[in-house]
C-alpha cells in the first residue's frame, strides 16, 4: 500500500491574484475554479504532475470561527508565518528571474544552503512563504 500526498491547501486572500501568480508566473495548471456565495477555491498543479496539486482556498470561513480568531488568522497570513510549500525546478535560476520580474515579494535570492540544497524563497499574493528548489538531478 502506498500512500501518496494528493493535494495540499493555501489559503488566499485575493483569488485573481493568486490565480494569476500560480497559473501565469509559476506556470501550473488550474484543474479546478469552484466558487460558492463570494469565495473561491483554486486548484492548481504544475503540468506533468497531474496526482499532485494545491487547493488555494478562503481563509477563516465556518461558523466555527469568531471574529477574533478570523481577524488574528488574517493577521498570520499576511504576515507570511502561516503556510508554505517547497517546490522544485530544473532551472532555479531562470524560475527565479520570472518569479522576480513578476514583481513577487523575494524573501531570499538563489543560494546553496549548509544542508546541500539550493533554492530561493519568496511570497505568494496571500503572503504565503515559497521555497524553490534546484532539483539534484539537473
Amino acid at each position: 500500500m502506498d500512500i501518496t500526498i494528493h493535494s495540499s491547501f493555501l489559503p488566499h486572500t485575493d483569488p485573481e491574484a493568486s490565480l494569476i501568480f500560480y497559473r501565469d508566473v509559476l506556470g501550473f495548471e488550474v484543474r479546478l475554479d469552484v466558487g460558492y456565495e463570494d469565495m473561491r477555491w483554486i486548484t492548481v498543479g504544475p503540468a506533468g504532475q497531474p496526482d499532485t496539486a494545491i487547493v488555494l482556498h478562503p481563509p477563516a470561513v465556518g461558523n466555527d470561527i469568531s471574529d477574533d480568531e478570523r481577524d488574528m488568522l488574517l493577521g498570520v497570513i499576511a504576515k507570511g508565518s502561516y503556510f508554505g510549500v517547497n517546490l522544485a525546478t530544473d532551472d532555479l535560476d531562470a524560475a527565479f528571474e520570472r518569479v522576480e520580474a513578476a514583481g513577487a515579494d523575494i524573501v531570499q535570492e538563489p543560494i546553496e544552503q549548509d544542508y546541500g540544497v539550493r533554492d530561493a524563497a519568496f511570497r505568494d499574493p496571500a503572503g504565503n512563504l515559497i521555497r524553490l528548489q534546484q532539483r539534484g538531478d539537473a
